[in-house]
């Protein structure tokens, strides 16, 4: 008797998820399987603010499997192991999955799709959670873009983006093993996901809704507000400018598909020029993408390799950790990394001062910052968070010029004048007035318990720029 086997991943969703669709139309029995695989070669393991996202989006995943008339099977360990395991187990005879685009992951999938050769399985993926395919975007000669502007022209020059798929209304019931018993599934609570003590996932409780429900509310919220003035509302971090979509699909708890179309239908009389920006910013997520397809080691390794030569200084213990828990003595800076702690989440123009802060005025490694997001991030996915850190040090693609350096202070009183986001997330700063509250050293009376400045930004703005012309003159 046939059955499927379905492998989910970074796709946990039943909207528009072209393997689950594949199972649905077969109407063989189905397994649908997570696994949580961190022993893999070359797998990169989850940070914490990732790994409470992942154990509420499967819980809730489980509940809409188990709706639709299915079952979500749990298992930790190789990937490749436990799916060999399990196709066995449940003598399926057809494995589907939706493709992934990091290399140890597609060095995973080939070796499943070689070994279900071997065995007379048939095992087919899916594109799925990204609209552009990194090996469909190419140069005139062939080879990758290494500039974002022509990437994306060359991708809005293409075929538009399919339409997304239904969610099926039903789903095959589980396959069982040979001895009539259902696939064992291991509790999602013996993974240990959630942190103990001390707990401080409070503040990402009290944010997020994880799960395709949560996704799909998000989406709905943005289209009806800030969708329309999107390109001047995302810059200004005291309002809801931005969709805070980027968790959602960094688990695939939507599509990306789902989002362009649903943006396309809500505005068919004509979108505004704003809609097209945010569709650019689904662009640089598709680069990213692209970038890590191409360079496996990004997050490790300077996509310039002249910035091999670049002379780094390390941080004492006691800035980096001042820059880590907000208290830099810089209210931008020390707002966005407080929001980041609290919430899991930046908004993405101090991600941009923060960033720059700790790799041109500290002159750290950006490497430090990348592993800090990764470990505090919701929306930490291993494209755009190695990519985007590298873009702010000048050593990635499409990289901002090495003499740009975000000043924390001229930043905040351009987008926000009134102190709106700093006093959100800097009590100490409440009394200031609009003009003292980005910069309190220059106050009167001094803010209760704020930090002294660690560093001078003019002094370390210049110690940057010549060390950054040092590399550039070889």
């Amino acid at each position: 008797m046939s059955a499927t086997l379905v492998w989910l991943r970074d796709d946990l969703r039943l909207d528009d998820n072209p393997a689950l669709a594949e199972a649905a139309a077969l109407g063989t029995p189905l397994t649908v399987v997570y696994v949580l695989d961190e022993e893999s070669p070359g797998i990169r393991p989850l940070g914490g603010a990732v790994k409470w996202w992942l154990h509420h989006s499967l819980a809730r995943l489980a509940v809409a499997l188990q709706a639709a008339g299915s079952r979500l099977v749990l298992r930790r360990g190789p990937a490749g192991q436990i799916m060999r395991e399990l196709a066995a187990e449940t003598s399926a005879d057809t494995l589907l999955w939706n493709r992934r685009y990091g290399e140890p992951e597609r060095s995973i999938d080939a070796g499943l799709k070689s070994w279900a050769t071997t065995e007379g399985l048939s095992a087919t993926s899916f594109q799925a959670n990204l609209m552009f395919e990194p090996w469909t975007v190419r140069t005139g000669s062939g080879g990758p873009y290494k500039v974002f502007t022509p990437f994306w022209r060359a991708c809005m020059a293409g075929t538009e983006p399919r339409q997304p798929l239904a969610a099926p209304d039903r789903l095959p019931a589980p396959a069982p093993t040979r001895d009539g018993a259902l696939p064992a599934s291991e509790p999602i609570e013996s993974w240990a996901l959630l942190p103990r003590t001390p707990d401080w996932s409070a503040g990402l409780a009290g944010t997020w809704v994880p799960g395709e429900a949560g996704a799909h509310h998000r989406l709905a919220d943005f289209v009806d507000g800030p969708a329309a003035e999107y390109g001047t509302g995302r810059d200004i971090p005291g309002v809801e400018g931005t969709s805070r979509l980027s968790p959602h699909l960094r688990f695939g708890e939507i599509s990306p598909f789902r989002i362009w179309h649903t943006l396309r239908e809500h505005f068919a009389t004509g979108a505004p020029a704003d809609v097209g920006v945010f569709r650019s910013e689904l662009g640089w997520r598709e680069f990213c993408w692209q970038l890590l397809y191409e360079n496996p080691d990004l997050a490790t390794q300077n996509y310039r390799p002249e910035f091999d030569r670049f002379e780094w200084q390390t941080p004492s213990g006691a800035e980096l950790e001042a820059w880590q828990q907000g208290r830099t003595g810089y209210p931008l800076v020390d707002a966005g990394m407080r929001q980041l702690w609290q919430t899991g989440w930046m908004h993405n123009r101090v991600r941009m001062a923060a960033a720059s802060f700790l790799v041109k005025n500290l002159l750290a490694d950006w490497r430090l910052g990348e592993a800090w997001f990764w470990d505090t991030l919701v929306d930490a996915d291993a494209a755009s968070n190695p990519a985007n850190w590298q873009w702010v040090a000048g050593s990635g693609a499409d990289a901002s010029p090495y003499f740009r350096i975000f000043n924390p202070v001229t930043q905040s009183k351009k987008f926000d004048a009134a102190g709106r986001y700093l006093r959100g997330y800097i009590p100490e700063l409440s009394a200031l007035d609009d003009k003292a509250v980005h910069e309190p050293w220059k106050a009167d009376g001094a803010a209760l318990g704020y930090p002294p400045r660690i560093v001078d930004l003019a002094e370390s703005r210049a110690l940057a720029l010549a060390t950054y012309q040092r590399l550039k003159d070889g």
